[in-house]
């Protein structure tokens, strides 16, 4: 762990003198520390789980998503030497004899700011990519999640050597102090407004950027669907970490005909997940802090309650709600939701509720539940969103093989698998040519040759 006071500058000029003897891009290297991450994350579950039970008072199952971080782990450590190696491409008869091959390279000392929501996976899942890619990585968990960001701090220095991969724990000055500073890619989960200062302070020194941040995720329910099975799987999605994920389906758009049944059944799966008294439940996370606690439940103060609706500002519970009679312009709809309160509004046409997502910013995520095939194209075609599920909610999340991101204001780039790799590389266009022939076409004098330029530019 290293302490705030010492000089963040420093650490960096670090950094950089070990980035600058190439070690970090030999593929033997990066494959070992990968490895070296897996082992230290696997030694430290007991102490990942009790954090985070500390700090959100997740249950036991849902603590171990954050371990989940290792079949990033996994999957680069597989494919890690085929995504190294130099890609040919086509070269043109002008550039004849040549030929070209693009090189991913690192980018160099990158910086890497996580959420307090999913505090260890949002830490550790991006710096797998950063490994992979060859480069050198401070680490800024959330100082919200406590307990967790002493978790990370202390894995990270007791594996790897602080000129390589350093967490520095501390609040927002130190996150100021950080983003002063010029890395060579900054990569940021957490809300839209602090996104924003993480890259009005990348953009003074033009340091690329990766932001995941998240949004209204609209959740679109037809009148086709198998109502027990979308119930559930909604109920879930929305309320694992007591809704404090960032492709959690922050309100339903239902068809008016199954409205009644759907409430019903999620209800119904309340009921069945957590008891009659959910805040006795030993499966049911809490809110981060007061703070937050205060923000959500002020939101509920509209609407028809089909469920919960409970506020323990002491416990920092806030029970699994469920708002009927939300319009467009409820506060409830102003802003992401971030926690366990799920508004629902309806609709007769399917073009009008397209209509009303397309009015409002992009989200990250967008589900639809609905058997029919017509009707999942014509949302896929007519909507944007960073990602989109079809008949379930969450578990997009979970495929490495898929990129996850944002588009427009639920972020910029995207991870995981090759993805992540690919963020944390530059791919260096490099084109070969040959003494074997010097062709004068090109040269001057060009009298006689305008008509042959004319054909070689199409």
């Amino acid at each position: 762990m290293i302490h705030p006071t010492v000089a963040v500058s420093e650490i960096i000029r670090q950094q950089r003198q070990f980035f600058a003897t190439g070690k970090t891009k030999d593929v033997d290297f990066r494959i070992a520390q990968l490895k070296c991450l897996k082992a230290a994350i696997s030694s430290n579950q007991s102490q990942i789980v009790d954090a985070v039970k500390a700090d959100l008072n997740r249950p036991e199952f849902e603590a171990y998503f954050e371990i989940a971080a290792v079949s990033e782990v996994n999957y680069a450590i597989k494919h890690l030497k085929s995504w190294i190696k130099p890609r040919k491409v086509p070269t043109p008869i002008d550039q004849f004899p040549a030929s070209a091959r693009v090189y991913p390279e690192p980018k160099g000392v990158v910086l890497i700011i996580g959420p307090w929501n999913y505090p260890f996976q949002l830490m550790i899942s991006p710096l797998v990519g950063a490994i992979a890619a060859g480069n050198c990585t401070i680490l800024k968990p959330s100082e919200i999640a406590v307990n967790t960001s002493q978790v990370v701090a202390n894995i990270i220095a007791q594996n790897f050597d602080p000129t390589y991969i350093v967490a520095i724990e501390g609040g927002v000055e130190i996150s100021q102090q950080l983003l002063a500073e010029k890395f060579d890619h900054i990569f940021f989960t957490g809300g839209t407004k602090v996104g924003q200062i993480v890259m009005e302070a990348a953009a003074k020194h033009l340091t690329p950027v990766t932001l995941e941040l998240g949004g209204k995720s609209p959740c679109i329910v037809d009148a086709d669907i198998q109502v027990e099975y979308a119930a559930k799987r909604i109920t879930w999605g929305k309320f694992i970490n007591a809704g404090q994920t960032c492709i959690a389906p922050d309100y339903l758009l239902v068809d008016r005909k199954i409205k009644p049944d759907l409430l019903k059944a999620i209800k119904q799966s309340i009921q069945e997940f957590y008891g009659d008294n959910p805040a006795q439940s030993p499966d049911y996370s809490r809110i981060i802090n007061q703070r937050q606690l205060s923000r959500l439940a002020g939101l509920m103060k509209e609407g028809e309650l089909v469920a919960g609706g409970e506020v323990n500002a002491e416990d920092r519970y806030i029970a699994p709600t469920v708002i009927d009679g939300i319009y467009w312009d409820s506060l409830v709809m102003k802003d992401e939701i971030f926690g366990p309160i799920l508004p629902v509004l309806e609709y007769d046409d399917l073009g009008d509720a397209i209509a009303q997502i397309n009015a409002r910013p992009k989200p990250l995520a967008l589900y639809i539940f609905s058997k029919d095939k017509g009707k999942q194209e014509r949302i896929l075609r007519e909507t944007s969103s960073g990602g989109v599920c079809i008949n379930d909610t969450v578990m997009q999340v979970a495929m490495t093989s898929l990129p996850f991101g944002g588009v427009g204001d639920s972020g910029i780039g995207s991870y995981h698998g090759k993805a992540s790799f690919d963020t944390f590389s530059h791919y260096k266009s490099v084109l070969q040519k040959s003494f074997f022939l010097d062709l004068k076409w090109r040269y001057a004098p060009y009298q006689g040759k305008v008509d042959l330029i004319k054909k070689i530019i199409g």
